[in-house]
């Protein structure tokens, strides 16, 4: 078949086998060109087929030359539909490091569960016997509690009092207003429930218990604080609250862990073109300013430069890891730089539809979307007449 883009809002419902494989190669290609890493030797990322999640699990393998196993829930190719763009992901990164002679496999169902849980624990003990790194990068719009069976949905909404701001629709560049309501106290408690720390502390209790962590363990999770024109919407909103959550599960947890010379840490990362921040509104419209700023200024990272510099130059250096007065890892700190803020606000308020191609690089955000999916990716001939089914070499199964 012939793989053309199909969108539905901010999701695009189909994905290209070979655009996604020349990403994950690009990627590959800009940590080999870095210098080495020491440090992780046995890895696991947990949500490891896009974004954060797959980049942390590319610097690991092709930067350190770590043995990786990842976790992520993603659908092969059914009744001639492609398959997701994360599985196309995930068999071109095992597929390169196969040739790389780098020991990984794949578990794939929902990370929630206690069934996958203990199938990576067996997978650990069948393939590393101990992994000295947790990679957490999961995001979900719902989770199942594995005790209740009670499921919960996250909200992205403001708390308190409605909010008002500018929003874009990315694919035709139209920007109006918005108005969102504000969120119950019970989506509140949802949202903490499905995208706070509470799976990521299950994980690590449950690893730890199987005795398949090293005493000097270090696991990370993801999260994201952004500029005063997200605020209401992201950190002072719902997803705030379940990213404060993280926050205080990484700090009971980094107790725990130095005992024995463990660590835990958020790492709080830059805003990126992800499909997490697509769903969000005005954050694309932020993040197409913010491109503009910085890459006029030269320091626009992508996941991939994010994740080398968290590993390179946060994670695995001579002494403790820099960190703020949170016990937070900030690789957000070139966003958050007062010249980058103040020009992205002067922007902010002068954007309407007639300057939106001037203002920002809104042009970039839409190519990186696409880009999510394997489209839009140079060298790669949409032409061509493709198989949708592509097998994930490496799959665990007990």
């Amino acid at each position: 078949m012939i793989i053309k883009p199909r969108t539905r809002g901010f999701i695009c419902t189909t994905a290209h086998p070979v655009g996604c494989a020349r990403q994950v190669q690009e990627q590959i290609e800009y940590v080999q060109s870095q210098p080495k890493i020491s440090g992780p030797r046995n890895v696991l990322v947990i949500g490891a087929s896009t974004g954060y999640g797959l980049a942390s699990r590319i610097v690991a393998a092709f930067g350190a030359g770590a043995n990786t196993i990842g976790v992520y829930r993603d659908g092969g190719s059914v009744k001639g539909r492609t398959a997701s763009a994360g599985w196309y992901n995930s068999a071109a990164f095992e597929q390169e490091a196969q040739k790389a002679g780098l020991k990984s496999c794949s578990v794939i169902g929902d990370a929630f569960t206690n069934e996958i849980k203990a199938q990576t624990i067996e997978a650990i003990r069948k393939e590393l016997g101990q992994v000295d790194t947790v990679i957490y990068s999961v995001a979900a719009p719902r989770r199942t509690d594995p005790e209740t069976g009670e499921t919960f949905s996250s909200v992205l909404k403001p708390i308190g009092a409605e909010y008002t701001n500018k929003t874009v629709n990315f694919h035709n560049g139209e920007v109006t207003p918005i108005t969102i309501e504000p969120a119950s106290e019970q989506e509140v408690q949802d949202t903490v429930k499905v995208m706070g720390g509470e799976d990521w502390k299950l994980w690590m209790d449950q690893l730890n218990a199987a005795g398949v962590l090293t005493e000097d363990v270090t696991t990370v999770a993801y999260s994201y604080i952004g500029s005063d024109i997200t605020q209401a919407i992201y950190r002072q909103g719902s997803i705030g609250q379940a990213k404060d959550h993280l926050e205080r599960t990484a700090q009971e947890m980094n107790d725990q862990l130095s005992a024995t010379g463990g660590r835990a840490f958020v790492s709080v990362s830059k805003g990126l073109v992800t499909q997490s921040s697509s769903a969000i509104p005005v954050v694309p419209l932020y993040i197409s300013a913010l491109y503009k700023v910085m890459k006029e200024k030269g320091i626009h990272e992508g996941c991939i430069e994010q994740m080398y510099r968290l590993f390179a130059d946060r994670l695995y250096t001579d002494g403790p890891a820099p960190v703020d007065e949170k016990n937070r890892i900030r690789i957000d700190d070139w966003e958050l730089r007062e010249d980058v803020q103040a020009e992205v606000a002067e922007i902010w308020d002068n954007l309407t539809s007639e300057n939106i191609y001037e203002l920002t690089d809104l042009e970039g955000y839409r190519r990186e979307f696409f880009q999510l999916f394997g489209f839009e990716t140079d060298h790669v001939d949409y032409e061509a007449d493709l198989e949708p089914d592509v097998k994930v070499p490496n799959i665990f199964s007990t």
